[in-house]
């Protein structure tokens, strides 16, 4: 579903050449669940970035679901992004002027799927929302706003989920039930999860748990709950 391979992103600042990741390489199959764990600056989150193809990098290459994002251009990385993968973000990126059901349609309006309201309300439902899909994201809570963002990012069916910090402004208890979601939706779903997290006790919930300093892998570990469970085919 995954593949990364000797991937590199390099920056000039100052007429200074600054490396903020170095040679990173992994592959995930369908369905599995990954974290990226390091220190801030690490480059964890540019790690992401370019597995989405939100970012192109200075050598080496990434396939995601056998597509390979770095021979593509921009307008081709949005369609494939469109088409294949769902995002979770720090601070939401809901849309403010949209409710929380129409922020939930934009993935299916993107792709041109009609009769997408009735799919929208039932994840907002599964996310215990059903009846604030009329809220607009300012007259709801943090954790409201991530619950819609969850359902959001289901919405068009992604093969792979990346999450960037989806606790990361949530109180311990809200995070709580948002995890239980998250974890809940992909497992229903079959969706590969890819998570970036500063959080040790969220990233041990996944099946494989990598960890960068300076921008490279210093360890690439599988947990207990993965040698216990049953992979994903």
């Amino acid at each position: 579903m995954l593949k990364v391979e000797n991937l590199t992103k390099s920056y000039t600042s100052g007429g200074r050449s600054l490396t903020v990741l170095e040679s990173v390489s992994f592959e995930l199959q369908p369905g599995d669940t990954f974290s990226i764990v390091g220190p801030s600056g690490s480059g964890k989150t540019t790690l992401l970035g370019l597995c989405a193809g939100l970012d192109r990098a200075s050598s080496g290459s990434v396939w995601l679901n056998g597509i390979q994002l770095d021979t593509l251009n921009e307008d081709q990385r949005a369609a494939v992004r469109n088409e294949h993968v769902g995002f979770i973000f720090q601070n939401f990126q809901l849309l403010p002027t949209l409710t929380a059901l129409e922020n939930v349609l934009v993935p299916l309006e993107l792709r041109g799927v009609s009769g997408g309201t009735k799919a929208a309300q039932a994840l907002l439902e599964r996310v215990g929302l059903g009846g604030r899909g009329h809220h607009y994201p300012t007259q709801l809570s943090g954790g409201e706003q991530q619950r819609v963002s969850l359902a959001r990012a289901f919405a068009n069916r992604p093969k792979i989920l990346f999450a960037d910090e989806p606790t990361g402004n949530l109180d311990a208890d809200t995070s709580a039930t948002v995890v239980d979601l998250l974890f809940g939706l992909n497992r229903e779903a079959g969706t590969t999860l890819v998570l970036v997290t500063h959080d040790l006790e969220l990233a041990a919930k996944t099946q494989r748990v990598v960890r960068i300093k300076g921008g490279s892998v210093v360890s690439d570990s599988f947990t207990q709950r993965a040698t216990a469970s049953t992979p994903a085919q």
